[in-house]
């Protein structure tokens, strides 16, 4: 995938990067093979996907990996899928970090949880354990999952990590599935179970190019009026949103494609052994089979991380990036160009603004902004936020169970990786 010729990386620019880049964190998806059917993942495969499963990097290969991250000074490491318990070998590369001194988070769904693997972890416990549950009620879950009995498994892996003690934290993916039952999703973690919960309505395209998830993504407004149903949620918006107030526009600072953490701080390696700068970010890979990780950091994803903007959007001049989840990733994913601003996240960035009574200056041609074509009818969704006429706690669940898609398959979008999975 999408290979750069190191002659285009001067040793001047590598210098002068190298000096201010680490990858304090690393994110390794060990395998995309899950138990699980649902709606809405970006990434998963059957379990008995032979040919994912062929092309997965070895246990030495990961010893390898994580040899070469602790030589780069990486301290935190995430381990995702997938389901990260589909490898039988996982415990032993999990143990080899362990022992290599990282602070681990482990992703997973829980559902093939046993009692071995958790005494295992409570002998060497994790940093933290992150579940996720996709609803309070077995026909909601199994809706999502597509798989009879996931709920109850689910629910026995909760009951054995808790009981051990370890680190847990319980989140969901909010879809228009199980939507009615997030606030009983959170009610059962902190108040039954006494751990963190989050919940996040943020879904993407398939890395395969596939659109069938946003089929179950929430309305720009259900978005918004979920995230002000929490006190928490709101406030940190309306700092949010006084902070861009008070500064020029991020963006306009900047004159690279990327902005964040990717490739600066911290780097996604996916479960085929391909480096890229984030986890959803799959259209320029670089593989470290040939030759590891550090060269890959060192020169292709230094370049990548360089590499200049070749236009400017609106984006650049916005007041409120902060409540805006627009990065290059999903620019890539939805629209198949980073640079391309994707309409969705800036309708709901819009509406936080609006329903916490943050200004919004114009910022370039923006259908959201005062006199854009989409003006009116975003300041009426936020006004129905407001005054609490989109009620959350009124949200009731589908009449009808949503037919099982293909999650390989449906409309495909402009992702750009086509072909190189």
């Amino acid at each position: 995938m999408g290979q750069i010729a190191y002659k285009d990386f001067s040793a001047e620019m590598h210098g002068r990067f190298a000096e201010k880049r680490t990858p304090l964190q690393v994110s390794i998806e060990v395998t995309r093979r899950c138990p699980l059917e649902c709606l809405h993942c970006y990434n998963n495969l059957p379990m008995a996907d032979m040919e994912a499963k062929r092309r997965e990097l070895t246990k030495e290969e990961h010893f390898r990996l994580l040899d070469e991250l602790a030589e780069m000074g990486t301290f935190w490491v995430l381990f995702t899928g997938g389901e990260i318990f589909a490898r039988k070998d996982f415990l032993e590369i999990y143990t080899y970090a362990k022992q290599k001194g990282f602070l681990i988070t482990l992703f997973t769904n829980g559902t093939i949880m046993t009692e071995e693997i958790a005494d295992y972890l409570r002998e060497w416990p994790p940093f933290a354990i992150e579940i996720t549950m996709y609803g309070r009620t077995r026909e909601t879950y199994e809706a999502l999952t597509a798989i009879p009995g996931s709920y109850d498994r689910c629910l026995r892996g909760i009951r054995l990590l808790k009981e051990r003690g370890l680190p847990l934290k319980l989140k969901t993916v909010a879809t228009s599935v199980n939507k009615h039952e997030v606030l009983a999703m959170k009610q059962f973690a902190e108040e039954d179970l006494g751990v963190e919960f989050k919940a996040d309505a943020q879904i993407n395209p398939r890395v395969d190019c596939s659109q069938s998830p946003l089929a179950v993504r929430l309305t720009p407004e259900e978005v918004v009026a979920l995230d002000m149903s929490s006190p928490k949620v709101r406030a940190e918006y309306v700092k949010l949103a006084a902070r861009d107030r008070e500064n020029p526009p991020n963006l306009s600072q900047v004159d690279t494609v990327y902005s964040c953490g990717g490739g600066m701080n911290s780097f996604a390696v996916n479960a085929y052994g391909e480096i890229g700068i984030c986890v959803i970010s799959q259209q320029e890979t670089f593989s470290i089979r040939e030759g590891g990780a550090k060269q890959v950091w060192e020169r292709s994803l230094a370049h990548l991380r360089s590499r200049k903007r070749r236009r400017l959007t609106k984006c650049q001049e916005c007041k409120i990036q902060s409540l805006c989840a627009m990065c290059p990733a999903n620019g890539e994913l939805e629209n198949g160009d980073r640079e391309s601003p994707v309409s969705f996240l800036c309708e709901v960035a819009h509406l936080r603004a609006l329903a916490v009574g943050a200004e919004v200056p114009v910022h370039g041609e923006c259908e959201f902004c005062a006199d854009g074509a989409k003006h009116k009818e975003v300041t009426e969704s936020a006004r129905r936020i407001r005054e609490k006429e989109v009620n959350v706690e009124n949200w009731v669940g589908p009449q009808h169970i949503l037919p099982i898609l293909n999650n390989n398959t449906g409309v495909t979008g402009g992702c750009g990786s086509c072909g190189n999975h």
